[in-house]
């Protein structure tokens, strides 16, 4: 197997050090770079190709989703493993559909990040086993809710009763512990799936619908 060249993205200096350390201690990888924000990522990615790029969704500049959105855009043979603490489901589809091809949750022993890594490279789909769990309960859910004609999510219906409640969308997030653009992201499919074109027009047709 060819040599693994790998981009860190992680805001924690330590972390970092930490990182660079462990994966160029390994045989299996060649060059090991890093960068602490989205931005400085981008700006690493246009001359370093990386097979592997390990990224932490809670990013200082930008969402994590977001940038493995854009960078999976610029650079399509790259993949993309996220690499965090954040284990609810709607930050794990956030990043699954924006094109991280893994999941891993910090806490993880080394070994088993570096497998996750090389896994990921080899064409798996390394993922904790929580955050696998999780999206079979919600694969499971939405098969129900489906069969029920139920169309919002139980974290949507979260949002759509902040939303009532007259929490803004910073305040929304804060309270879920999720991402500002989790949040407008959420929104929007609500929003969607009511047929709706804005908060007031979204609570009416809820209520009229039962679901508030």
């Amino acid at each position: 197997m060819k040599a693994i060249d790998l981009l860190i993205l992680e805001d924690d200096p330590i972390l970092v050090q930490t990182l660079q350390i462990l994966f160029s201690g390994e045989p299996s990888f060649s060059q090991v770079k890093s960068a602490t924000t989205g931005k400085e990522a981008l700006k690493i990615l246009e001359d370093f190709r990386p097979d592997v790029v390990l990224v932490d969704l809670g990013l200082p500049d930008m969402d994590g989703a977001d940038f493995i959105r854009v960078a999976k855009g610029l650079y399509p043979d790259a993949e993309f493993l996220a690499y965090t603490v954040y284990d609810e489901i709607d930050t794990v589809l956030s990043a699954l559909k924006a094109g991280a091809t893994g999941y891993v949750l910090k806490g993880c022993t080394p070994s088993e990040l570096i497998e996750s890594v090389l896994k990921l490279y080899e064409g798996g789909v390394p993922m904790s086993a929580k955050v696998a769990r999780a999206l079979i309960k919600e694969f499971q859910g939405d098969i129900s809710r489906r069969g029920t004609g139920e169309s919002l999510t139980d974290r949507e219906m979260n949002v759509l009763q902040a939303l009532e409640r007259g929490l803004s969308y910073k305040e929304i997030a804060s309270q879920l512990k999720v991402s500002y653009h989790t949040i407008h992201t959420h929104i929007k499919r609500i929003y969607e799936k009511l047929q709706a074109h804005g908060r007031r027009e979204a609570l009416r047709k809820a209520k009229m619908k039962g679901l508030l």
